[in-house]
C-alpha cells in the first residue's frame, strides 16, 4: 500500500513539474507604456524592439498609450508617420486616450489612422495590468 502511494505522489509530481514547463513555454510577456510626451515614442519604440529580440518567442503585446495634452501633437500627421510606421514594424499598438482628446478639443478623425482611440488611457493602463503586462508610466 505504501509503494502505491509514493508511485502516486511521484506521478502526481512529475506530472506538475510537466505542466508547469509546458505553461512557461506558452507564457507571453506583455508591455504597456502610459506616456504624455509624444517624443518619447522614439525610446519607447527602440525598447519595444530590443525587448522583442530579447524575449524571442515570449514576446507578446506591447502597446503604448498616449495621455494628456501632448495629443494634441497627434494631428501632426507628419511627424507621426515615423512613429506609426516604426511601431507598425515593431508590432507596437499606439493608442489616443479619448478622454484627453476631448478634454483637449482634439477631433478623433484626425489623428493618424493607425491609431486606436480608447475611452480612458488611465483605465484602459490599469485594466492590462490586470491582465498581468508589465507597466510603466512616461
Amino acid at each position: 500500500m505504501k509503494k502505491i502511494i509514493l508511485i502516486f505522489t511521484a506521478f502526481l509530481m512529475l506530472f506538475s513539474v510537466k505542466t508547469q514547463a509546458q505553461k512557461h513555454d506558452t507564457e507571453k510577456n506583455n508591455y504597456v507604456v502610459l506616456t504624455k510626451k509624444i517624443p518619447q515614442l522614439q525610446p519607447i519604440l527602440i525598447t519595444a524592439e530590443e525587448l522583442k529580440k530579447e524575449d524571442g518567442h515570449h514576446f507578446g503585446d506591447f502597446q503604448v498609450i498616449v495621455c494628456g495634452q501632448t495629443v494634441k501633437g497627434l494631428i501632426n500627421l507628419e511627424e507621426m508617420k515615423k512613429f506609426t510606421h516604426r511601431a507598425e514594424k515593431a508590432g507596437v499598438e499606439l493608442k489616443a486616450c479619448g478622454f484627453s482628446l476631448k478634454k483637449f478639443g482634439v477631433d478623433p478623425e484626425k489623428i493618424p489612422s493607425e491609431m486606436e482611440i480608447v475611452e480612458n488611457g488611465i483605465l484602459y493602463d490599469f485594466q492590462l495590468q490586470k491582465k498581468g503586462y508589465f507597466s510603466i508610466e512616461l
